[in-house]
């Protein structure tokens, strides 16, 4: 078996200090490797439910996008660097699906994914993004725990 070293690296991002930390991670092995980043944030837009059927307010919708989209050029920004090739990818949907959906569309070699660690009843309620990149993924996936708290 043949591995080959990552050539291109899909970092999700959610604007959390755990993401930022995995960003950084991908940054020092990226340019360790000569390879390149994409940075990509899924959102959902929310969507009300009525008797006739869903449905979803254009104007929030709008807002969303522009606003994931001014946030993510400012972390692209952040993790520029000289002979770094940083890109970004907006998309929308359930984020597991779509960073799945982003890694096969952009040809990724390796995702890395920040991951919270939360266990118990908080990994239950909110589920994990990362175990279901983790799972599905058709490609490795390297996960970073968040930043140690504060003593």
């Amino acid at each position: 078996m043949s591995l080959a070293l990552p050539r291109h690296i899909l970092v999700p991002h959610d604007f959390s200090d755990t993401a930022q930390h995995a960003l950084a991670y991908a940054i020092e092995l990226a340019s360790k490797l000569g390879a390149r980043i994409t940075i990509v944030h899924a959102y959902e837009v929310p969507s009300y439910g009525y008797p006739d059927g869903l449905a979803i307010n254009t104007d929030v919708a709008g807002s969303i996008r522009g606003a994931a989209a001014a946030a993510l050029e400012g972390v692209a920004a952040g993790a520029r660097r000289p002979g770094l090739e940083v890109q970004t990818l907006l998309r929308e949907g359930t984020p597991w699906r779509e960073i799945i959906g982003a890694s096969t569309d952009a040809h990724v070699d390796l995702i890395v994914v920040g991951t919270h660690g939360r266990h118990g009843l908080a990994r239950a309620l909110l589920g994990s993004v990362a175990e279901k990149i983790v799972r599905t993924s058709p490609c490795p996936v390297l996960t970073v725990h968040g930043p140690a708290p504060a003593a």
